[in-house]
């Protein structure tokens, strides 16, 4: 009876110290309801179905800017390389999407033959077909298991996970802090950026995955149900991983964290196992950037090295900074306000500006009002659009 009152009250505390869970919850779950009723998939036909994808799209990379808002606003971990995390992530589901669609085509063009085909001739096919672009007609070895949906969905923990485990642990014991540390996750992320641009990293390299909207088993399903499929999976996903992020930054663990960010060393001297800390924080986060990214490209429908260059995890801290870092709804105010912007204005749905001696094409300026936001936000708003937000509320009487 008392252990079960203890967790009643521990519940009941943590939403009360986190009345923002509720609020995000109940707003997303408003949002995901609304978008659904307007779907063309689902609902009246007044959004778009590319609309809709692009609000999934915006979700994951919500999710992804949470992610770095943890490790980042958090703990103090400048992690230039979540985006990489988030591109494995998307490799590992496009490697189940690329094959089963294509094994569908392969087996149904063998099959109209007058001897069923061998599993060889399938698969020696299904290379063909998937490999021709980059002159290979061999399935590689990474691919081994690409037929398998169970065995890539663990492929998009597992991989992230492992790398960010085996980097932040070389890393966090060598003691590496500060800028030096941002330095070396830019250097691995275009390590593998670069590496993936190979033809013989055997994941197509410049060409990348593509036809990644097609979902195998459901190619006869219009591509605005499957939009709204995927919008749920993502709005599911933000939900949970504020929620888990929200959990893990509360309490006794959370302030750990925050201590190791303003004070590193006498969080040490006190006891604290401060690489342990900081290595649980950067595996878990990199791992969630992960599932962020198996749900954005087969929205997205293509991925290639390009996505996972250093300049993306750059964009990420940049829509931290702008939406308030050390708070998690402030990374999805600045993820989802940078995000739609961006494709509103390079998108064709600004129009542009004609001052007469020049003319603002916003698809060539966008960058320049992105960097001149985001020194705006550091210099004026240090706390970003979050902390705008709670000096109104407590400025309301």
């Amino acid at each position: 009876m008392t252990t079960e009152h203890t967790n009643t009250t521990t519940r009941r505390s943590f939403l009360r110290d986190n009345p923002s869970v509720l609020w995000f919850m109940g707003l997303l779950g408003l949002f995901t309801l609304i978008v659904t009723l307007l779907s063309e998939g689902m609902g009246t036909g007044f959004i778009s179905t590319n609309l809709v994808k692009i609000l999934g799209m915006t979700l994951c990379l919500c999710l992804i800017a949470i992610a770095m808002d943890v490790v980042w606003g958090y703990c103090g971990i400048l992690s230039l390389g979540h985006f990489a995390f988030f591109g494995l992530g998307g490799y590992a589901i496009g490697m189940w999407l690329m094959y089963a669609r294509t094994e569908i085509v392969i087996r149904d063009s063998l099959g109209r033959g007058a001897i069923p085909p061998t599993e060889r001739e399938v698969s020696e096919g299904v290379a063909s077909q998937i490999f021709g672009v980059v002159g290979s007609s061999e399935l590689p070895l990474i691919w081994t298991f690409a037929g398998s949906l169970p065995a890539q969905l663990a492929l998009v923990v597992l991989v992230p996970g492992l790398l960010a485990l085996v980097f932040g642990w070389l890393a966090f014991r060598s003691r590496v802090t500060g800028v030096y540390l941002s330095i070396l996750t830019q250097a691995m992320t275009l390590a593998l950026s670069l590496y993936l641009f190979q033809n013989d990293t055997g994941l197509r390299g410049n060409n990348g995955l593509s036809g990644l909207q097609n979902i195998p088993g459901a190619l006869h399903v219009p591509q605005s149900v499957i939009s709204v499929w995927f919008f749920w999976a993502s709005a599911l996903a933000l939900g949970a991983g504020y929620l888990l992020f929200a959990w893990v930054v509360s309490g006794k663990f959370g302030s750990v964290i925050r201590a190791i960010r303003d004070n590193e060393a006498r969080v040490r001297f006190l006891g604290y196992n401060v690489e342990g800390y900081k290595l649980f924080v950067f595996t878990l986060t990199a791992v969630v950037a992960g599932i962020a990214g198996a749900l954005y490209y087969p929205q997205a429908g293509i991925i290639n090295p390009a996505e996972i260059a250093p300049i993306a995890s750059i964009y990420l801290a940049v829509w931290v900074a702008i939406g308030g870092r050390g708070r998690l709804y402030g990374a999805v105010i600045g993820a989802a306000f940078v995000s739609l912007l961006s494709s509103w204005l390079t998108g064709g749905g600004a129009p542009n500006v004609d001052l007469g001696l020049f003319r603002i094409v916003w698809t060539d300026w966008w960058l320049v009002l992105l960097g001149l936001g985001f020194v705006a936000v550091t210099l004026f708003f240090p706390k970003g659009i979050g902390g705008l937000f709670d000096y109104l509320v407590r400025k309301q009487p």
